[in-house]
Protein backbone atom coordinates (compact mmCIF):
# COMPACT_ATOMS: atom_id res chain seq x y z
CA UNK A 1 0.00 0.00 0.00
CA UNK A 2 2.97 2.28 0.82
CA UNK A 3 4.47 2.11 -2.32
CA UNK A 4 1.39 2.05 -4.56
CA UNK A 5 1.33 5.54 -2.65
CA UNK A 6 4.71 6.64 -3.54
CA UNK A 7 4.48 7.46 -6.96
CA UNK A 8 1.65 9.96 -7.08
CA UNK A 9 2.95 11.60 -3.92
CA UNK A 10 6.21 12.47 -5.80
CA UNK A 11 4.47 13.03 -8.72
CA UNK A 12 2.05 15.85 -7.13
CA UNK A 13 5.70 16.91 -4.88
CA UNK A 14 7.12 17.24 -8.56
CA UNK A 15 4.16 19.39 -9.76
CA UNK A 16 4.54 21.95 -6.70
CA UNK A 17 7.86 22.44 -7.79
CA UNK A 18 7.48 22.73 -11.15
CA UNK A 19 4.30 25.18 -10.36
CA UNK A 20 6.40 27.05 -7.85
CA UNK A 21 9.31 27.73 -9.71
CA UNK A 22 6.54 28.91 -12.94
CA UNK A 23 5.80 31.33 -10.42
CA UNK A 24 8.78 32.49 -9.48
CA UNK A 25 10.03 33.30 -13.29
CA UNK A 26 6.53 35.25 -13.81
CA UNK A 27 7.29 37.39 -10.48
CA UNK A 28 10.93 37.96 -11.85
CA UNK A 29 9.63 39.46 -15.52
CA UNK A 30 7.60 41.68 -13.50
CA UNK A 31 9.83 43.90 -12.29
CA UNK A 32 7.44 46.44 -10.96
CA UNK A 33 4.27 44.12 -9.42
CA UNK A 34 2.39 47.06 -7.84
CA UNK A 35 3.44 50.40 -7.42
CA UNK A 36 6.11 51.66 -4.89
CA UNK A 37 5.67 54.03 -1.96
CA UNK A 38 4.21 57.72 -3.04
CA UNK A 39 7.71 59.19 -2.21
CA UNK A 40 9.53 57.01 -4.95
CA UNK A 41 7.15 58.94 -7.65
CA UNK A 42 7.28 62.51 -5.98
CA UNK A 43 10.30 64.91 -6.77
CA UNK A 44 11.29 67.38 -3.56
CA UNK A 45 12.73 70.12 -5.15
CA UNK A 46 9.65 71.87 -6.75
CA UNK A 47 11.91 74.19 -8.83
CA UNK A 48 13.62 71.19 -10.59
CA UNK A 49 10.33 69.51 -11.49
CA UNK A 50 9.06 72.73 -12.87
CA UNK A 51 13.09 72.84 -14.91
CA UNK A 52 12.02 69.48 -16.28
CA UNK A 53 8.71 70.17 -17.27
CA UNK A 54 9.89 72.79 -19.31
CA UNK A 55 12.31 70.93 -20.79
CA UNK A 56 9.78 68.80 -22.70
CA UNK A 57 9.92 71.73 -25.32
CA UNK A 58 11.47 74.18 -26.93
CA UNK A 59 12.03 77.55 -24.96
CA UNK A 60 10.12 79.64 -27.26
CA UNK A 61 6.85 77.73 -26.56
CA UNK A 62 7.44 76.13 -22.65
CA UNK A 63 8.64 79.55 -21.62
CA UNK A 64 4.73 80.33 -22.10
CA UNK A 65 3.64 77.49 -20.82
CA UNK A 66 1.31 76.17 -17.50
CA UNK A 67 3.20 73.88 -15.36
CA UNK A 68 1.95 71.41 -13.42
CA UNK A 69 3.99 69.81 -10.60
CA UNK A 70 2.82 66.23 -8.48
CA UNK A 71 1.84 66.52 -4.97
CA UNK A 72 0.70 63.77 -3.14
CA UNK A 73 -2.74 64.91 -4.05
CA UNK A 74 -2.64 65.67 -7.58
CA UNK A 75 -0.87 67.82 -10.54
CA UNK A 76 -0.99 70.95 -8.97
CA UNK A 77 -0.45 74.56 -10.94
CA UNK A 78 3.03 75.45 -10.24
CA UNK A 79 3.54 78.62 -12.21
CA UNK A 80 0.44 80.51 -14.70
CA UNK A 81 0.84 80.44 -18.65
CA UNK A 82 0.19 82.25 -21.81
CA UNK A 83 0.10 80.74 -24.85
CA UNK A 84 -2.53 77.35 -23.64
CA UNK A 85 0.64 75.02 -23.68
CA UNK A 86 0.65 72.87 -20.29
CA UNK A 87 3.71 70.97 -19.41
CA UNK A 88 4.22 68.70 -16.56
CA UNK A 89 6.50 65.35 -15.89
CA UNK A 90 4.04 62.46 -16.15
CA UNK A 91 4.72 59.36 -14.19
CA UNK A 92 4.93 55.30 -15.35
CA UNK A 93 1.53 54.94 -14.94
CA UNK A 94 0.75 56.58 -18.16
CA UNK A 95 2.07 54.01 -19.96
CA UNK A 96 0.17 51.52 -22.05
CA UNK A 97 -1.63 49.08 -19.58
CA UNK A 98 0.62 46.27 -20.70
CA UNK A 99 3.87 48.01 -20.18
CA UNK A 100 5.78 46.06 -17.47
CA UNK A 101 7.07 49.23 -16.16
CA UNK A 102 3.93 50.67 -15.55
CA UNK A 103 4.97 51.08 -11.54
CA UNK A 104 8.41 51.81 -12.40
CA UNK A 105 8.92 54.65 -9.80
CA UNK A 106 12.06 56.02 -11.72
CA UNK A 107 10.34 56.94 -15.03
CA UNK A 108 10.31 60.87 -15.31
CA UNK A 109 8.59 61.91 -19.01
CA UNK A 110 8.43 65.83 -19.29
CA UNK A 111 5.46 66.61 -21.74
CA UNK A 112 3.95 69.54 -22.93
CA UNK A 113 -0.21 69.42 -24.12
CA UNK A 114 -0.58 71.96 -26.98
CA UNK A 115 -3.77 73.79 -26.49
CA UNK A 116 -6.16 70.92 -28.32
CA UNK A 117 -4.49 68.34 -26.47
CA UNK A 118 -4.60 70.22 -22.91
CA UNK A 119 -8.61 70.33 -23.30
CA UNK A 120 -9.22 66.77 -24.48
CA UNK A 121 -5.87 64.66 -23.71
CA UNK A 122 -4.69 66.06 -19.98
CA UNK A 123 -7.56 64.76 -18.39
CA UNK A 124 -6.62 61.72 -19.30
CA UNK A 125 -3.44 62.09 -17.08
CA UNK A 126 -5.66 63.73 -14.43
CA UNK A 127 -7.49 60.85 -13.95
CA UNK A 128 -5.30 57.95 -14.23
CA UNK A 129 -2.78 60.02 -11.56
CA UNK A 130 -6.08 60.60 -9.10
CA UNK A 131 -6.18 56.75 -9.41
CA UNK A 132 -3.14 55.94 -8.80
CA UNK A 133 -2.74 58.12 -5.60
CA UNK A 134 -6.06 56.87 -4.35
CA UNK A 135 -3.98 53.24 -4.23
CA UNK A 136 -6.24 51.97 -7.08
CA UNK A 137 -4.22 48.71 -8.73
CA UNK A 138 -3.51 48.71 -12.42
CA UNK A 139 -6.72 46.68 -13.40
CA UNK A 140 -8.83 49.35 -11.34
CA UNK A 141 -7.12 52.18 -13.16
CA UNK A 142 -7.67 50.53 -16.73
CA UNK A 143 -11.33 49.61 -15.83
CA UNK A 144 -12.05 53.33 -14.37
CA UNK A 145 -10.34 55.56 -17.19
CA UNK A 146 -12.04 53.30 -19.77
CA UNK A 147 -15.65 54.23 -17.79
CA UNK A 148 -14.25 57.90 -17.69
CA UNK A 149 -13.45 58.33 -21.11
CA UNK A 150 -17.04 56.83 -22.13
CA UNK A 151 -18.55 59.44 -19.73
CA UNK A 152 -16.65 62.44 -19.03
CA UNK A 153 -13.49 62.80 -21.23
CA UNK A 154 -14.26 66.21 -23.38
CA UNK A 155 -14.09 64.84 -27.49
CA UNK A 156 -10.86 64.17 -29.36
CA UNK A 157 -10.09 67.85 -30.62
CA UNK A 158 -8.50 68.27 -34.19
CA UNK A 159 -5.01 69.23 -33.89
CA UNK A 160 -4.12 67.38 -30.60
CA UNK A 161 -0.60 66.49 -29.76
CA UNK A 162 2.45 66.79 -27.28
CA UNK A 163 6.06 67.47 -27.19
CA UNK A 164 8.35 64.76 -25.72
CA UNK A 165 11.77 66.41 -26.52
CA UNK A 166 13.38 66.48 -23.24
CA UNK A 167 17.15 65.68 -22.89
CA UNK A 168 16.99 64.72 -19.21
CA UNK A 169 13.32 62.45 -19.74
CA UNK A 170 13.97 58.66 -18.22
CA UNK A 171 11.21 56.92 -19.83
CA UNK A 172 12.63 53.03 -19.65
CA UNK A 173 15.24 51.16 -17.90
CA UNK A 174 16.11 50.18 -21.57
CA UNK A 175 18.35 51.23 -23.86
CA UNK A 176 19.59 55.00 -23.53
CA UNK A 177 16.23 55.59 -21.48
CA UNK A 178 14.98 58.25 -23.57
CA UNK A 179 14.46 59.42 -27.14
CA UNK A 180 12.70 62.72 -28.93
CA UNK A 181 9.79 62.71 -29.94
CA UNK A 182 6.40 64.29 -30.59
CA UNK A 183 3.09 62.62 -29.95
CA UNK A 184 0.03 63.07 -32.17
CA UNK A 185 -3.49 61.60 -31.26
CA UNK A 186 -6.26 61.04 -33.78
CA UNK A 187 -9.08 58.29 -33.64
CA UNK A 188 -8.00 54.93 -33.89
CA UNK A 189 -6.68 53.67 -36.99
CA UNK A 190 -4.25 51.70 -39.09
CA UNK A 191 -0.67 52.48 -38.57
CA UNK A 192 -0.10 51.81 -42.27
CA UNK A 193 -2.22 54.88 -42.39
CA UNK A 194 0.56 56.96 -41.35
CA UNK A 195 3.30 54.78 -42.23
CA UNK A 196 4.15 54.14 -38.74
CA UNK A 197 6.65 51.18 -37.86
CA UNK A 198 7.57 50.64 -41.67
CA UNK A 199 11.31 50.30 -42.09
CA UNK A 200 13.31 53.55 -41.65
CA UNK A 201 10.31 55.44 -40.96
CA UNK A 202 10.21 57.89 -38.49
CA UNK A 203 6.78 57.81 -36.89
CA UNK A 204 5.59 54.41 -34.82
CA UNK A 205 1.91 53.49 -33.27
CA UNK A 206 1.83 54.16 -29.68
CA UNK A 207 -1.12 52.27 -28.18
CA UNK A 208 -1.12 54.42 -24.98
CA UNK A 209 -4.76 55.17 -25.21
CA UNK A 210 -5.92 52.87 -27.21
CA UNK A 211 -8.45 51.16 -24.48
CA UNK A 212 -9.50 54.98 -23.97
CA UNK A 213 -10.48 55.09 -27.61
CA UNK A 214 -7.86 57.62 -28.55
CA UNK A 215 -5.33 56.71 -31.15
CA UNK A 216 -1.70 57.52 -30.81
CA UNK A 217 1.62 58.59 -33.18
CA UNK A 218 5.22 58.87 -31.97
CA UNK A 219 7.47 60.79 -34.50
CA UNK A 220 11.07 60.69 -33.71
CA UNK A 221 12.62 64.36 -33.92
CA UNK A 222 16.22 63.65 -34.29
CA UNK A 223 16.56 66.72 -31.82
CA UNK A 224 16.32 67.50 -28.34
CA UNK A 225 14.57 70.81 -27.09
CA UNK A 226 17.24 72.30 -26.92
CA UNK A 227 18.21 72.46 -30.41
CA UNK A 228 21.21 69.72 -30.10
CA UNK A 229 20.96 66.60 -32.10
CA UNK A 230 19.57 63.10 -30.55
CA UNK A 231 19.86 59.33 -31.36
CA UNK A 232 16.84 58.41 -33.97
CA UNK A 233 16.43 54.94 -31.98
CA UNK A 234 16.55 53.81 -28.50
Amino acid sequence: MGRMMLKPVVLASSLLVVALSAISQAQSKTPYPSMATLGQYLMPDRNAEIALARSAAPDSISNNAKVLILSPHGYETAAEGKNGFVCLVERGWMAPFDNQEFWNPKIRGPICFNPPAAHSILPMTYKRTEMALAGQSKDQIMEGVAIFAKKDLPPLEPGAMTYMMSKEAYLTDSGSHNIAHLMFYAPPMDGAVWGADLPKSPIMLNPQFAGEGIGGFMVLTGMWSDGTLAPVNN
